[in-house]
């Protein structure tokens, strides 16, 4: 039974400091989608939060606003489904329990691998259909916000 649980410490040692270089690698992933055309960069975290968006010099004038935002956001899913590929890359190892549990051992104690985190989904792109663009100021003036028959 002592060489069990001498056996289990060691493990333990060792899986933190496994789960410790892990979580470092994991918080410096970063990724970077281009759009086919080039118009759009997009930078994500480890989290897929977005840390940079740039333009093209010609972006606004090879497109329309709806087609440039549209562009941006698939970019940045592109991005996002890149970080999580690698998180998921860099979390796998780790996903993978000790030979001996001690929660096996000793009832009531949680499991190491039960304290591993689970990786992130990769998101599908949205199949959500797309909202009107809203009015241009250029209309006809039946705007319910003007005043000026008041």
């Amino acid at each position: 039974m002592r060489e069990q649980v001498d056996s289990l410490l060691a493990e333990l040692k060792d899986k933190t400091a496994q789960l410790r270089e892990t979580q470092a690698q994991a918080m410096a992933i970063t990724a970077t989608a281009v759009s086919k055309d080039g118009a759009v960069r997009a930078t994500v975290d480890s989290a897929g939060a977005l840390t940079s968006l740039e333009f093209s010099a010609n972006a606004f004038e090879r497109t329309t606003p709806d087609k440039l935002a549209r562009l941006a956001t698939e970019t940045v899913r592109q991005a996002v489904a890149q970080a999580r590929t690698r998180l998921n890359e860099v979390l796998a190892p780790a996903q993978q329990g000790p030979s001996i549990d001690l929660s096996e051992m000793l009832p009531g104690v949680p499991s190491l691998a039960d304290l591993i985190p689970q990786p992130p989904a990769v998101p599908e792109p949205s199949t959500r259909p797309r909202r009107p663009a809203p009015p241009s100021d250029d209309d006809d003036g039946d705007s319910i916000m003007d005043r000026s028959g008041w």
